[in-house]
């Protein structure tokens, strides 16, 4: 059956309406059986296209995807960047476009290199290998990848075998094949029926429970971002969360306050510190994040701990424009977007070993860095569980944070292992090692948050390997249809 031909102005938007559903299958709409509607979406038609015209079908996918997904971006600029409206949507659309290049490059490679031989599997392949590439370019990006979606869907025991990029692998063949079935090719359905029965007969749990439960509180203190950094801010975070912390429960076992918790350095919060674990019974220890800086001027985002804690985690992967300044010479006093509230961050060494709090061993990612699946994987490998503190006040009313807890989700299912999510004013949550919120505090609420969690041992596949099986897995899927391009 001759391939599909699509008028140019109708295959652009049916691209951009496919990165709106790309949108709509993740948090908060969770729709997630629209992924594979949306890869199948941008498939149709595709080896009809020169290269150039699929490099404008990918560039219009990003645009629907960014532009409805990552759009939480003009909050940032505008609330808490200082920065007028026409700028701030100039800067947001700048964002959005350069993410889209992303999959512009992808699908003018592959049109370029690959044919239509097996083209449901090279198609698949291609897709999970931009994904990849956003990941790493430009210190990375990896929001909304095609799999994140998948964290209550059938797909989702997939996700310890191989991780998210196994599951954006299944979703985009899912939907290249699914095409392939509407056009009465019937081999297809036989690999697609395999790759969402698989999962059957998955475990459901990796791991198994070490010790017993652990009795937490989350504090969340709510406190407004836009003054923060100014002495009546630093006011009003000292008495919150000294507040919240004498009012709470004495038996608990650990207290977490969230990234950058008190808007100070560490050793000017010393004495508040100590202030606070002397409120709290003998056995709780208090975890916080933290900025701390050394005798060279070197800043670090940092968790910290008081009571019986070991070790301490410095932030390895920074967000550029929130915790550091690219090009800061020629860009710092340009506009107030890029004069950093804060002062400007040194990432830590990428191997930390994790923190002992009590009988409790600790990976930490924070805020950012739970994004990145194969960093988590690493911090995993030698913790019974995972720690994320965020601010993610930047992000305002907006999609973000809920796009933000899902990736967590999607980070526990992964490892088999519990995450502790403390935030500012939200989503601050407890989840269990099978990715379930267990427990999870009202957004935009001063709040304390208690609940359980259990440590697991043991390692899923996803954790022993990371994310190289699966990229390499994409690379070999493409390897068919290299040089045979019509």
């Amino acid at each position: 059956m001759a391939e599909l031909r699509l008028p140019p102005a109708l295959g652009c938007l049916i691209a951009l309406v496919a990165g709106g559903l790309t949108t709509l299958s993740a948090a908060p709409f969770s729709l997630w059986w629209l992924g594979p509607v949306a890869a199948g979406l941008v498939y149709l038609g595709l080896h009809a296209l020169s290269p150039r015209q699929a490099a404008l079908r990918g560039l219009c996918y990003g645009i629907g995807l960014f532009g409805s997904g990552a759009s939480w971006v003009y909050v940032s600029i505008h609330d808490y960047g200082y920065t007028g409206v026409p700028l701030a949507l100039l800067l947001t659309a700048l964002f959005v476009v350069g993410l889209a290049l992303f999959f512009a490059a992808t699908f003018w490679g592959y049109r370029r290199l690959c044919g239509p031989r097996l083209a449901p599997i090279t198609f698949a392949g291609a897709w999970v290998l931009g994904e990849w590439l956003r990941t790493w370019l430009f210190t990375g990006f990896p929001w909304l990848l095609l799999g994140s979606s998948q964290v209550d869907s059938p797909l989702a025991p997939w996700a310890p075998v191989g991780g998210v990029y196994l599951l954006s692998l299944i979703v985009a063949l899912t939907g290249s094949l699914g095409v392939e079935c509407l056009r009465r090719r019937w081999w297809a359905a036989l690999p697609l029926a395999a790759l969402w029965l698989v999962p059957l007969a998955l475990p459901a749990q990796w791991t198994t429970p070490a010790g017993g439960p652990v009795k937490v509180a989350l504090l969340q203190g709510n406190l407004p971002q836009l003054i923060k950094w100014t002495p009546e801010g630093q006011r009003r975070a000292v008495d919150t969360y000294l507040t919240l912390t004498r009012g709470l429960d004495e038996e608990v076992d650990l207290v977490v306050w969230p990234e950058a918790a008190l808007p100070m350095f560490e050793d000017q919060a010393a004495p508040i510190l100590a202030r606070a674990r002397a409120d709290l019974p003998q056995d709780t220890e208090l975890l916080t994040g933290i900025l701390q800086r050394d005798g060279s001027g070197l800043n670090y985002n940092s968790v910290v701990g008081r009571g019986d804690v070991e070790g301490e985690y410095r932030k390895a992967h920074l967000v550029p424009f929130g915790e550091y300044l690219p090009l800061e010479r020629l860009l710092r006093g340009a506009i107030a977007f890029f004069d950093l509230p804060a002062p400007a961050m040194t990432p830590g060494p990428a191997d930390q070993a994790p923190i002992r709090a009590g009988d409790l061993v600790i990976g930490n990612a924070i805020c950012y860095e739970i994004i990145y699946a194969d960093l988590v994987a690493a911090r995993a490998r030698e913790a019974g569980a995972l720690l994320t503190v965020s601010n993610d006040t930047w992000f305002g009313a907006s999609i973000g944070p809920l796009q933000h807890l899902q990736m967590a989700r999607l980070r526990a299912l992964e490892n088999g292992r519990p995450v502790i999510r403390a935030t500012s004013n939200g989503v601050t949550a407890l989840i269990d090692p099978r990715g379930r919120v267990t427990a999870r505090a009202p957004q935009f609420e001063t709040a304390v948050l208690e609940g359980e969690i259990t440590a697991t041992e043991g390692l899923t596949p996803f954790t022993r390997t990371g994310s190289w099986p699966t990229w390499l897995l994409a690379a070999l899927m493409v390897l068919p249809g290299l040089g045979r391009r019509r």
